[in-house]
């Protein structure tokens, strides 16, 4: 299975590191990482067997939760690129809130299988971006989504 060696979300300071969908700190979160992959952007997550809509299939929501914290993760990441970083460098990486999340699923998602979400990211403003996403459970495309994630504002800060 491929694995992601230095997530962005692993940069992220302790106090916005509570995120169901991606918070490492959060215990019972679902820990989504996100990375680079040359030019597009990957998440590996395997769901676990409560993650079920009916026996054999993953639940819609997982997948909406893949989707959004694979697009904010994915800005962070580009954002954090063209400021001259990456993931593991020790500088704080930008951080996002979701704006619009738009889901389409293509084929029912098989449980017990890694899903992988690859992401294209897209600059539409300095504070804004779009995030293409495709959800694949081995070869075969799941879902679809699109992610337009803004720089968090500071009224979400300390």
């Amino acid at each position: 299975m491929e694995h992601i060696t230095h997530a962005i979300q692993d940069d992220y300071p302790d106090e916005f590191a509570h995120c169901f969908g991606c918070g490492r700190l959060n215990e019972a979160g679902h820990h989504i990482r996100t990375g680079w992959q040359e030019t597009e952007t990957v998440t590996i997550y395997e769901p676990k067997k409560e993650h079920m809509a009916i026996p054999g299939f993953v639940y819609g929501g997982l997948i909406a939760s893949l989707i959004d914290c694979h697009g904010t993760g994915s800005a962070a990441l580009a954002l954090h690129r063209k400021n001259g970083h990456e993931p593991g460098s020790g500088h704080e990486p930008p951080r996002f809130v979701t704006a619009s999340l738009q889901v389409q699923y293509v084929k029912p998602t098989p449980q017990g299988v890694p899903l992988k979400a690859v992401g294209k990211v897209e600059e539409i403003h300095p504070k804004k971006y779009k995030v293409d996403v495709e959800v694949f459970a081995k070869d075969t495309v799941c879902a679809t989504g699109e992610v337009v994630a803004v720089v968090m504002p500071d009224t979400f800060k300390k």
